[in-house]
C-alpha cells in the first residue's frame, strides 16, 4: 500500500469516529462540541497537508523510477545497436576478404594456365632444338673426320688417354694431400700418446730426472739400509712408495720414483736415517711420516709464496698445496712452479695492455699447469685435469676454461684463454726458459733454416716461434702447387733425420704468384 492511500484511510477513520461520537451523544456541551470539531478540523487539515506532501513525494519518486527505467532501456537499445553495427562491419570485412581471395585464386589460375602454355611451347622448342643438335653433331663428326683424317673411334681413344692422364695427376695430388694429412695426424697423435705414457708411467729404465742421489758417509751404511734379509729396504720402499737402488756407486745410493713428491720424501727420510744411525722398520715408518709432514709444509709454503708474489687472494688451500708440489717437478728442464709464476706475470702484463682484469689473468696464468701436480692420479691430460681440479675448488668458469684450453685443445673461446695460451708460449719459447743459452738457441734456428734451404727452388727460409715452425718461401716459376706439398713433406723428413729439436716442427711452404702490367 502506497503512503497516500494509508493517509486517506487514516483520515477516513477519524471522520467515521467523530460521526459515531456525535451519534452516540458524546460531548455534553456546545462549547465542548465546537472544540472537538475544531480539533477534528485541524487534524483533517493536517492529514490533508501530509497526504498532499506524500502525494507529491510519490509522484517525484515515480517520475525518478520511470526516468531510470527509460535510461536503462535506452542504454540497452544503444548497446544492442552498436553490437549489430560491429557485426555488420565484421561481415563486411569478411566479404571483402572473400572477394580478395577469390580474385587472387582467379589470378593464380590464369598464371597457371599461362605457365602450362609456356611449358608446352618450351617442350616443343626443346624437341626441335634437340633434333637440330643431333643433326649438327652428326655433321660435326663428319667434318672432324674429314679435317683430322681420324675416325670417331680414334678420336675417342685419344680423348680417353688425355682424360686418364689428367685423372692420374689429380689422383696423385689427392694421394699426396691424404698422405700428408695422415702422416701429420699420425705423428701428432703418436707423440701425444707416447708423451702421455712417458709422463704418467715410469718403467724400470727411468730418466735421469726421476732419480735422486743421496750421499752416504761410508759404504758401511748400505748394508744397514738393506737390513737383515732386506727388511729395512723393503720397509723403506713400502712406506715411501719408491725404489731404492743400492749399487756399486761409491758412498751414494739412488732413490727412483716418477712422483717427485714421494721421491723428495724418500730422499729426506734416507738422509735423516743416515744421520741418526737407528735404522729399523719401526724407525723407518716414523721418519717417513715426519718427512711427509715436512714436505707438505714445504709445498704449502711454496704455494703461498707464489700466490703472495702475484698478489692473489681467496685461493683454495688445496690448490695452494698442489701449487707447492709443482716446485718439486720439472718440465723440459724448467721448474714448473717458476714457469707458472712467470706465466702469471706475463698474463697480467698482457691483460693490462688489453684492458681486462689483471687479477683474473694472473690467477689463470698461475693455475694453468696445476693439473701436472695430480695428472698421474687422474685420467686425461694435465690441461683437462687442471680445469677439473680448479672447477672442483670454486674457481671462476672463465679461469677453468683458460686452464683447459691453454694448449689449443679445445680451441680457446675467450680473450682470457687466448691470453693465457700466449703467455704460456712466451714463457716456454723464449731463449733461456728451458736452460738453453742464447748461442745454442740461435745455432739451432740457423741449423733448421740451413737444412730447409738446401732444396732446389727454395728462395728464403725463416725459423719462427722459437724453432717450432719453419716457413719456406719458394720460386713460383720453379715449384708448382703440387710440388710444394711434396717439398713440405721432404723438408719435414730431412729435419726429422738430421735436425735436433724438442717436440715437433711445423713446415709451411709458401708459393706466391704475382701479375703486373703498366697503363700507357
Amino acid at each position: 500500500m502506497t503512503p497516500i492511500y494509508a493517509v486517506l484511510a487514516f483520515v477516513g477513520g477519524i471522520i467515521v469516529s467523530l460521526g459515531l461520537m456525535r451519534l452516540l451523544g458524546w460531548g455534553k456541551s456546545t462549547a465542548a462540541q465546537s472544540a472537538s470539531e475544531s480539533e477534528a478540523q485541524a487534524i483533517i487539515d493536517a492529514a490533508n497537508a501530509e497526504a498532499e506532501e506524500l502525494k507529491k513525494s510519490a509522484q517525484i519518486e515515480g517520475k525518478e523510477i520511470a526516468r531510470k527505467i527509460k535510461g536503462e532501456a535506452e542504454e540497452g537499445t544503444r548497446a544492442h545497436k552498436e553490437q549489430i553495427s560491429e557485426q555488420k562491419s565484421k561481415l563486411g570485412e569478411r566479404e571483402k576478404d572473400l572477394d580478395r581471395q577469390k580474385r587472387k585464386s582467379q589470378k593464380i589460375e590464369k598464371d597457371l594456365e599461362k605457365r602450362e602454355r609456356s611449358i608446352s611451347g618450351r617442350e616443343k622448342n626443346s624437341e626441335s632444338m634437340a633434333a637440330k643438335a643431333e643433326k649438327a653433331l652428326a655433321d660435326a663428326k663428319v667434318q672432324l673426320e674429314a679435317v683430322a683424317n681420324m675416325s670417331a673411334e680414334q678420336a675417342r681413344k685419344q680423348l680417353q688417354e688425355l682424360m686418364v692422364g689428367d685423372a692420374r695427376k689429380a689422383a696423385a695430388d689427392e694421394v699426396v694431400a691424404v698422405q700428408e694429412e695422415a702422416e701429420k695426424v699420425a705423428a701428432t697423435k703418436s707423440k701425444e700418446i707416447v708423451a702421455t705414457a712417458i709422463q704418467r708411467y715410469a718403467s724400470e729404465f727411468v730418466a735421469e730426472r726421476c732419480v735422486a742421489i743421496v750421499p752416504l758417509p761410508s759404504d758401511d751404511l748400505k748394508g744397514r739400509l738393506i737390513g737383515r734379509e732386506g727388511r729395512n729396504i723393503r720397509a723403506l720402499e713400502a712406506a715411501a712408495g719408491i725404489d731404492l737402488i743400492i749399487d756399486d756407486t761409491s758412498e751414494a745410493i739412488s732413490v727412483s720414483c716418477f712422483n717427485p713428491v714421494r721421491r723428495e720424501i724418500a730422499r729426506l727420510a734416507v738422509g735423516k736415517l743416515v744421520a741418526d744411525g737407528r735404522i729399523h722398520p719401526t724407525r723407518i715408518e716414523e721418519v717417513v711420516a715426519s718427512s711427509e709432514k715436512e714436505i707438505a709444509a714445504l709445498c704449502k709454503e711454496a704455494g703461498e709464496q707464489a700466490v703472495f708474489d702475484l698478489g692473489l687472494h681467496r685461493v683454495h688451500p688445496e690448490l695452494i698445496q698442489h701449487l707447492g708440489r709443482l716446485k718439486l717437478r720439472t718440465s723440459f728442464a724448467s721448474n714448473v712452479l717458476d714457469h707458472s709464476v712467470e706465466v702469471g706475470f706475463l698474463a697480467g702484463l698482457l691483460a693490462a695492455e688489453l684492458g681486462i682484469s689483471v687479477k683474473t689473468a694472473r690467477r689463470a696464468g698461475l693455475l694453468h699447469d696445476i693439473g701436472k701436480a695430480v695428472d698421474h692420479q687422474l685420467e686425461g691430460d694435465h690441461a683437462e685435469v687442471g680445469a677439473q681440479l680448479a672447477r672442483k675448488h670454486g674457481e671462476a668458469p672463465k679461469v677453468c676454461d683458460a686452464i683447459a684450453s691453454h694448449h689449443g685443445r679445445p680451441a680457446p673461446r675467450t680473450v682470457l684463454a687466448n691470453l693465457v695460451d700466449a703467455a704460456n708460449q712466451l714463457s716456454s719459447a723464449r731463449p733461456g726458459a728451458r736452460r738453453e743459452v742464447l748461442a745454442s738457441y740461435i745455432k739451432r734456428l740457423e741449423d733448421l733454416e740451413e737444412k730447409a734451404a738446401s732444396f732446389a727452388g727454395v728462395d728464403k727460409v725463416y725459423a719462427v716461434q722459437a724453432g717450432r715452425e719453419v716457413r719456406v718461401m719458394v720460386h713460383n716459376d720453379k715449384i708448382s702447387d703440387a710440388e710444394s706439398k711434396l717439398l713440405a713433406r721432404d723438408v719435414a723428413k730431412k729435419l726429422e733425420q738430421e735436425a735436433t729439436y724438442a717436440g715437433q716442427v711445423r713446415v709451411v711452404v709458401i708459393r706466391e704468384t704475382r701479375a703486373s702490367d703498366y697503363a700507357q
